[in-house]
């Protein structure tokens, strides 16, 4: 198959072989987990125990019959403690389910279903959501919902991102590494799914280990390996569809509307565990790395586990980090407090450093159009920063501002150091808000 390619794009440094080559290693268990009651895009689940229940680890704690949602499990056996709004990762304070560990690892009867080619596509998709996966690629995306679409539309391809090209992370590239078999049998379960024959897995060429070791897994099989060449935002569903197929996913529409399905290696692991060994999503492969790391490591952490724990086992070096960041440096989130847990969607803890963050004050504008060049999507990000100056939210969506993936290429590229994505995000909050 031709690499394509995709318009746009950055090559930030990678900062990468601090971890790559570190092993995935077992975080131990913590006394206390904290489960937020929302890891996915969609409505907040609510708590099926309450404070001083015994549960049971895999036992379902939190769901919804909402239609966007994916419920959550107890990663430990142990009594509820409470259930409180306390700080979360990714904004303000949610409902979180505190349970203390008795450290009996008693788990709840699990349905295994290793015979799963017998099983109806219905069957699959309600085992996958019971299991609580969700896209593991950072969106959280509920992966039931993403594997059926509506019955008029015709899925030609199943996408495997493989690409983790955001700068220093290595958790997906350790999975495919240590765990190829689970990854693909994860997308042998999706292409029973979704009725289809074709499947490619793309992994960018700075992860030669990676292509190596999936190809080997993927040897009698009818799932193709790509390499992709390194250009951040290489993973974004719309760049990778382009890159591989050099199809181009309209304006508002999803991946399904160029017949394709873009799901991360990470979750079709997940889902292997989910429907063979009738494991719910329960842990998290997160690299822990940066200048304040002496011990940079790739650890799978319990979901709930607090970050300040995985640091610590990483040697947090508190008094020279200028900042932590969940997930990488280009679409990561700034961590106010270290007293917030793992979630579904962590990939990474980067403790940075001031030489690594370079904060500069941001400059005047100086027209130069390189932020427009380097948007993968074809947008031109200093016509939204002005247009967000003088509140003019209505027009910026009009020039297809929700189009945006905010990768953050145009703000690393901007040589007067504007926040354009800050603001992009901005304007996307204003205009949700004017829709409600």
């Amino acid at each position: 198959m031709k690499f394509f390619g995709f318009k746009g794009g950055v090559h930030p440094p990678e900062n990468k072989i601090q971890s790559e080559n570190q092993a995935i290693e077992v975080l131990q268990s913590p006394k206390m987990v904290y489960i937020p009651l929302l890891q996915h895009i969609g409505s907040p689940l609510d708590a099926l125990v309450a404070p001083g229940d015994r549960v049971l680890k895999g036992q379902k704690i939190g769901d919804s019959s909402a239609f966007l949602t994916s419920p959550v499990h107890s990663p430990v056996s142990g009594t509820v403690k409470s259930v409180e709004e306390l700080p979360f990762p990714l904004m303000g304070r949610v409902k979180t389910i505190v349970i203390e560990n008795d450290f009996a690892e008693e788990w709840v009867e699990l349905k295994k279903n290793p015979q799963w080619k017998d099983s109806s596509k219905e069957d699959l998709l309600g085992t996958i959501r019971e299991m609580g996966i969700v896209g593991l690629g950072g969106a959280a995306f509920p992966t039931h919902i993403k594997l059926n679409p509506p019955k008029d539309v015709n899925i030609e391809y199943l996408l495997l991102n493989g690409a983790e090209c955001e700068p220093y992370l290595n958790s997906d590239n350790r999975v495919m590494i240590e765990e190829p078999e689970k990854v693909v049998q994860g997308i042998e379960i999706m292409k029973h799914i979704l009725g289809v024959t074709k499947a490619v897995i793309g992994i960018e060429d700075n992860k030669q280990e990676a292509i190596a070791t999936m190809k080997k897994a993927c040897e009698n099989t009818e799932i193709e390996v790509m390499p992709l060449k390194t250009m951040y935002p290489q993973g974004g569903e719309k760049s990778l569809i382009k890159a591989i197929l050099n199809r181009e996913v309209p304006s508002g529409k999803l991946p399904s509307a160029v017949g394709v399905v873009v799901n991360n290696t990470t979750t079709a692991g997940a889902i292997y565990e989910g429907i063979v060994e009738g494991k719910p999503l329960l842990t998290k492969v997160v690299t822990v790395t940066g200048k304040g790391i002496t011990t940079p490591k790739n650890l799978r952490a319990l979901i709930g586990t607090k970050i300040s724990e995985l640091l610590e086992d990483c040697g947090f070096q508190e008094e020279i980090t200028e900042k932590v960041v969940m997930g990488g440096p280009m679409m990561g989130m700034t961590q106010y407090t270290l007293d917030v847990p793992v979630i579904k969607g962590t990939s990474g803890l980067l403790a940075l450093t001031k030489s690594e963050t370079n904060s500069c004050k941001p400059k005047a504008c100086i027209g130069c159009g390189k932020c427009i060049d380097a948007c993968p999507m074809g947008l031109e990000p200093i016509m939204y920063a002005r247009l967000g100056e003088f509140q003019q939210w209505e027009e910026m969506g009009e020039h297809n501002l929700m189009d945006c993936i905010e990768c953050g290429s145009c703000a690393y590229i901007c040589p007067s150091n504007r926040p354009l994505t800050e603001e992009i995000k901005i304007g996307k909050a204003k205009l949700r808000t004017m829709k409600k």
